[in-house]
């Protein structure tokens, strides 16, 4: 009986300990923690947080208020109409000119999962032709990015999409920001927005 208590009660720990380190930085209300950069739409719907095309059909940014070093970033997405947009890392912003690395949100084909410097190198790293058919268009998906010193992962829908080892990412410093790409007609759906900082 005792052993199985003791099982029991670590078991209990494992899972608060586990469920205290990820925390959400969306809350599902409204863009409370965020700021929003250009004149591209971001809005809360049911719960979900939802960037799409303005008029002006420019960038767009919604960045994290706190700035993240290294840690574990857990999202959701769904693309509709063009979902091209994408996660920024270890970013700073002036007006809508943001510096730092993407790792890619796109249309079939176009590298979802990659990771791709802004106003720089440009694509760092590309995920093989045959991982691109991990995306599910226009339903849900799973986006896992593990940013840690000078190294980063990136997994869609439980398959590892890219790693990457940079001696300049490792010097990066910034917040976590969501892209609304130039051009319009770009809507996509993001939940269950949650980090862990390592």
């Amino acid at each position: 009986m005792k052993k199985l208590s003791l099982f029991l009660l670590c078991c209990i720990t494992t899972t608060l300990l586990f469920s205290q380190s990820f925390k959400s930085i969306f809350n599902g209300k409204d863009l409370t923690g965020w700021t929003i950069h250009g004149t591209e739409k971001w809005y809360v719907e049911n719960g979900q947080l939802i960037c799409e095309s303005g008029p002006d059909k420019q960038y767009g940014y919604l960045s994290t208020d706190k700035p993240y070093k290294n840690f574990i970033l857990t999202l959701q997405f769904k693309q509709e109409a063009n979902g091209n947009s994408g996660v920024f890392f270890r970013s700073s912003i002036e007006g809508t000119k943001i510096n730092g690395w993407q790792v890619e949100v796109a249309p079939p084909n176009l590298f979802t999962g990659g990771i791709y410097e802004s106003y720089g190198r440009e694509w760092l790293i590309k995920p093989k032709p045959e991982d691109e058919k991990i995306l599910k268009p226009g339903q849900w998906n799973k986006m896992k990015i593990k940013v840690d010193g000078d190294e980063v992962t990136t997994w869609l829908n439980g398959h590892k999409m890219v790693y990457l080892k940079d001696e300049k990412i490792g010097k990066g410093e910034g917040f976590i920001a969501l892209q609304i790409h130039a051009g319009g007609g770009i809507k996509v759906r993001w939940k269950d927005v949650k980090i862990k900082e390592l």
